[in-house]
């Protein structure tokens, strides 16, 4: 025992004296858990419009003058043909375009109704979509307050209720995805390098014939990253509560131990890459391009895995952070127990388990 600890001692002397190790471990979380949580969410906000107001009557400036304080858009310089509009939009100012006719509001008097012509950027239809449904009901708000529409026999009015995001806090969705894909990205890339180091250094050799046997070398490998992943586990989350204002609503003791099995997760791939490698860049690609894009694409923070065909529906029930993913957006943001995720807890077990035993069979006791 005191060997090991000797060894595991002599592991964190390694990791400290490393800057570049430490600005994995610690910089790199930061600036994703900021990066992620402010700059990219999937909510529409502050996109650029203008208007081609024709009619300049009470009407048509009243509808302006709620789409300018709406959040959802930013107000450009009116405009004074649709000419002006085509350059607006090859010059990326504005996604998004609005033209008032000049009968707007005689029509809207005497008619009761009034046409007015949307105009987005169908590049991203997503985003199209979503600026003419927010620009209709800016529009009919307006008419059922100019003139509420007449009492009916039969009325169904919808109610809509969010559940767990009731501010549509747009972080909800973003913190666990990052969470999972910092512990994947820093805890395999770290500890795939571990004993490719000790290969390149040409220090394998003290290890092998050390008392020591491999899997205690390997648990000795990989009890400094769990440490300080753990030490990672408790900033991140300050940082998600304090900064971008996501609580957990769920245990956190729970949270807390499905977070140590999925570092063991990682930290056994990452022993087994760098078993299997012989250099350290050949590690490292492997851990980052080939645990990344993984576990952004097929982990479902980012793009619905519902939404997507059979074979990579498939492959998602590989990916450790998938399983990961559902467990703390159910525990953290939806207050859920340990009896809506056990079935994600085994599987996540059975897969760290088998990670380490393959690890360890792959762990070369003679040099070639």
């Amino acid at each position: 025992m005191k060997q090991l600890l000797a060894f595991i001692q002599k592991e964190f002397y390694h990791v400290f004296r490393d800057k570049r190790t430490l600005l994995i471990l610690f910089g790199l979380p930061v600036v994703q858990i900021v990066l992620f949580g402010f700059a990219l969410s999937s909510e529409v906000k502050n996109i650029g419009i203008t208007v081609l107001d024709n009619a300049h009557d009470n009407n048509s400036e009243q509808i302006i003058y709620r789409i300018k304080t709406s959040s959802y858009f930013l107000l450009r310089d009116p405009v004074l043909s649709f000419r002006d509009i085509e350059e607006r939009f090859k010059e990326g100012s504005i996604k998004c375009a609005i033209i008032f006719p000049a009968d707007f509001g005689g029509a809207l008097s005497h008619f009761g109704k009034a046409q007015v012509q949307i105009i987005t950027d169908g590049s991203d239809p997503n985003t199209a979509t979503i600026l003419v449904n927010y620009l209709t009901a800016i529009i009919s708000n307006y008419q059922q307050q100019m003139k509420p529409a007449p009492q009916l026999s039969y009325q169904i009015i919808p109610q809509i209720r969010q559940l767990y995001n009731v501010e549509q806090n747009g972080s909800l969705n973003f913190v666990p995805g990052v969470i999972a894909l910092i512990f994947m990205i820093v805890c395999t890339a770290l500890t795939s390098v571990s004993v490719v180091r000790e290969k390149e250094m040409g220090t394998m050799e003290i290890l092998l014939v050390s008392p020591l046997k491999p899997i205690l070398i390997l648990i000795a490998k990989a009890i400094p990253y769990l440490v300080l992943s753990i030490v990672n586990f408790i900033v991140i989350m300050a940082l998600s509560a304090y900064l971008l204002n996501v609580h957990t609503r769920g245990s956190l003791p729970l949270i807390f131990g499905e977070s140590i099995i999925f570092i063991i997760t990682c930290l056994s791939l990452g022993l087994l890459i760098s078993n299997v490698t012989n250099s350290q860049q050949i590690a490292m690609l492997i851990s980052l391009m080939g645990m990344m894009l993984p576990t952004i694409l097929f982990t479902g923070f980012m793009f619905p895995i519902e939404n997507m065909p059979w074979i990579f529906q498939a492959i998602s029930h590989i990916i450790p952070s998938s399983y990961y993913y559902i467990i703390i957006k159910a525990v953290m943001l939806k207050g859920l127990g340990f009896s809506y995720i056990w079935k994600e807890t085994l599987i996540l077990t059975g897969m760290a388990v088998f990670l380490l035993t393959i690890a360890l069979k792959n762990f070369k006791i003679r040099l070639s």
